[in-house]
């Protein structure tokens, strides 16, 4: 992707470890965001050196952090039947971006086979706790190996998407499916909280997407977007942080009616705060 004579879209700062000022820059033809400058490999890490940084704790220190988790065990079961719904087969699954690896322990006690990829440690440690096994990298694994792939609100994350995708579509049986989770840029929280809006989560998330640039992104890779489905909750969510970071604490009563007011206006539209993206193999 070339990104050289792309035009800024929004400056938005990390609001929430180094307080550094990022672009985000716009290519037209795919409606994708990328995030400039990024990180070299060796200095990403550090954007990460924060407890508050939820999906690498099982913390639940806050009320915040205590409703995150409880939605978080709904989540996991909804995941699971979505999943069954389009793989009613229970074979091998993959998910890339594991955490610590709640996903995964809820995949395996209903009959899948699963492993992770998961790069942060310290999150690996808790989920090993939890009996989840890991591969090293995607690389070291064999071609057409998992019936089913997932991504929740990962590939944001990743240097190098094209590659990215390349590798899913290498190591996906012909028949199997692929879900990725990602934030919405086009939705109606992230138009009203511009340069706050929390998941833009510069400079760790170093994509930001829309429906248009996952469909084409894997067109190019012959996979096929077969469905798009909201993630409701993540509306409340962002919403919520989104106002931590634009008035300095949170107002659940504010963030809570922004999300319904995004939720409403996107059963409209269909533009979510987040959605979950169905992908298989496009048919020759």
């Amino acid at each position: 992707m070339d990104f050289s004579n792309a035009t800024t879209y929004i400056k938005v700062k990390d609001h929430s470890v180094s307080g550094e000022e990022f672009e985000l820059l716009l290519d037209e033809e795919l409606q994708l965001l990328k995030t400039h400058p990024q990180p070299s490999h060796e200095n990403l890490g550090r954007y990460y050196e924060s407890d508050d940084y939820i999906s690498h704790t099982d913390g639940k220190r806050s009320l915040f952090e205590k409703l995150y988790h409880t939605v978080k065990q709904k989540a996991l079961r909804d995941k699971i039947k979505l999943i069954t719904g389009f793989q009613s087969q229970k074979g091998k699954l993959l998910d890339i971006g594991a955490g610590t690896g709640d996903f995964l322990a809820v995949a395996k006690t209903n009959g899948w086979d699963t492993t992770g990829i998961e790069p942060s440690d310290k999150a690996k440690g808790i989920a090993i706790a939890k009996g989840v096994t890991f591969a090293d990298s995607l690389s070291i694994i064999k071609d057409h190996s998992f019936d089913v792939i997932t991504m929740w609100h990962v590939l944001e994350h990743v240097p190098d998407v094209e590659l990215q995708i390349t590798e899913l579509k290498r190591i996906l049986q012909p028949d199997g499916v692929i879900f990725i989770a990602v934030p919405n840029f086009k939705s109606y929280d992230a138009e009203y909280y511009g340069e706050f809006w929390a998941a833009y989560d510069v400079p760790r998330h170093l994509w930001h997407f829309s429906k248009t640039a996952i469909e084409k992104l894997f067109a190019r890779q012959g996979v096929e977007l077969i469905k798009i489905l909201p993630m409701k909750f993540d509306s409340f969510y962002v919403s919520l942080l989104s106002e931590k970071y634009k008035i300095g604490k949170m107002s659940f009563v504010k963030g809570f009616l922004t999300g319904w007011k995004s939720n409403r206006k996107a059963a409209k539209n269909m533009e979510y705060s987040s959605h979950i993206y169905v992908l298989k193999n496009a048919k020759n």
